[in-house]
């Protein structure tokens, strides 16, 4: 034990003397240094710049598909997917029937998995307020639920009250550039705006939702009136529509999907025999699709950052190389007096580590230099993670190692005769 004990002792400060001597080395000749940390720290700042803007990208759409909700199921004609193994048949897709507000009664008084249920159409109304006007408005109008299914932040104002939801009073909440098209820094709540040919009053303004790449409904050039004044004012059998219905918590998600298919075919009467007409989206569809996208990405920006990196390394190695013709006479003499041979490697590697975690700190400084330039822009905050803190390191150390060992190993092996009569 206590040789053990001894033996780590004699290990630790070996690597703490390799470390000093790395030190002294790099400060030996400056320029050399610069240029072998200059190319490891544009290798590291290139490969986590890429990350971190990956990781970026990603929770931006992913944030975007989520305030849609993530569990949500949404009942349409058309398929998001085609089923496993088959092509997109999209030519009998257009034969399905709508989704119809019955069957949303239906759904909504017959589910027993289902915490929510709405639905919901769609069309499109020019929109006006005085002399100002918003070309070909898209308007959503849901019934009452609908809240607790998609994320409807406010602004200003507040959302509908239950009797409004299932009324068909003439009130609207308008998207973030709606409002400011129509009233330009004027305070919307409680104007009168028209609507095509009828007339609303504004209740609330939505939070802008341009923050996020994905906005599946647009929600800042929209607007959002309930379904029984929509049904006023445009035909809505006529309109696009789809029927959302959020499951409870505690629901199964297989048992969900499947009260759901049976309660959709009970209501349009389909035989055993007859194939299903209408289509079960899911938004978790949509963010495995966006995994599999951004696992294509970051294996491109491993390639892409390989490079630079496999130069860091090639700067390192060649630097090494030159470290130790140098100082071949000095090995020479320290092998005379007794040095072994994982001494002189491990004093080499513990240079060319040094070097390479130096190149990689200060490639990581410039990264979050770039963060904090970035951190303005609400469309696309970066931010560098530990992760990717911890990544950078790590690969900065192991490249150091990697391109240092050859070196290492051929100053290790050095007859010490030989060493101590080079020139």
């Amino acid at each position: 034990m206590v040789t053990y004990y001894r033996r780590l002792t004699v290990v630790i400060k070996l690597v703490i003397e390799s470390i000093r001597f790395a030190f002294g080395s790099l400060k030996g000749d400056r320029f050399r240094t610069f240029l072998s940390l200059f190319g490891v720290s544009i290798g590291i700042f290139s490969i986590v710049t890429v990350f971190t803007a990956i990781d970026a990208l990603q929770k931006n759409v992913e944030s975007g598909l989520n305030s849609f909700g993530g569990n949500t199921l949404y009942i349409q004609e058309f398929p998001w997917e085609p089923p496993q193994g088959e092509e997109y048949k999209w030519w009998e897709y257009r034969k399905r029937p709508a989704p119809k507000y019955e069957e949303f009664q239906f759904i909504k008084n017959e589910a027993k998995t289902a915490d929510a249920v709405a639905f919901v159409i769609f069309t499109n109304r020019n929109i006006r307020y005085k002399r100002n006007s918003f070309s070909g408005g898209f308007i959503t109008a849901p019934t009452s639920d609908w809240d607790k299914i998609s994320n409807v932040e406010i602004e200003q104002g507040r959302y509908f009250s239950t009797f409004e939801a299932q009324s068909s009073t003439p009130v609207v909440i308008l998207g973030f550039s709606v409002a400011e098209a129509l009233f330009k820094g004027e305070d919307p709540l409680n104007k009168v705006i028209k609507v095509g040919s009828s007339t609303a009053r504004v209740i609330g303004v939505q939070k802008k939702a341009g923050e996020s790449i994905v906005n599946i409904f647009d929600t800042d050039n929209s607007i959002l009136v309930p379904y029984r004044y929509a049904s006023t004012i445009v035909n809505a059998r006529n309109s696009g529509s789809m029927i959302c219905v959020k499951p409870l918590e505690t629901a199964n998600r297989e048992e969900f999907l499947l009260e759901m298919k049976q309660l959709l075919r009970s209501v349009r009467r389909l035989k055993p025999n007859q194939s299903d007409n209408f289509a079960l989206n899911e938004m978790t569809f949509l963010l495995n699709q966006t995994k599999a996208i951004f696992g294509g990405i970051n294996l491109a920006g491993w390639i892409i950052g390989g490079f630079s990196i496999l130069i860091g390394g090639f700067g390192i190695a060649n630097i090494m190389f030159v470290s130790v013709k140098e100082r071949t006479n000095l090995i020479g003499i320290q092998k005379a007096l007794g040095a072994k041979k994982y001494m002189i490697l491990t004093q080499f590697l513990a240079e060319a580590a040094v070097l390479a975690l130096a190149g990689g700190i200060i490639g990581l400084l410039m990264v979050m230099g770039v963060v904090l330039a970035t951190q303005g822009n609400p469309a696309f905050p970066m931010e560098l993670s530990v992760y990717n803190i911890i990544r950078g390191l790590l690969i900065s150390s192991v490249i150091g190692i990697v391109s240092g060992f050859v070196p290492a190993y051929t100053a290790a092996r050095l007859n010490p005769v030989d060493a101590i009569n080079s020139k």
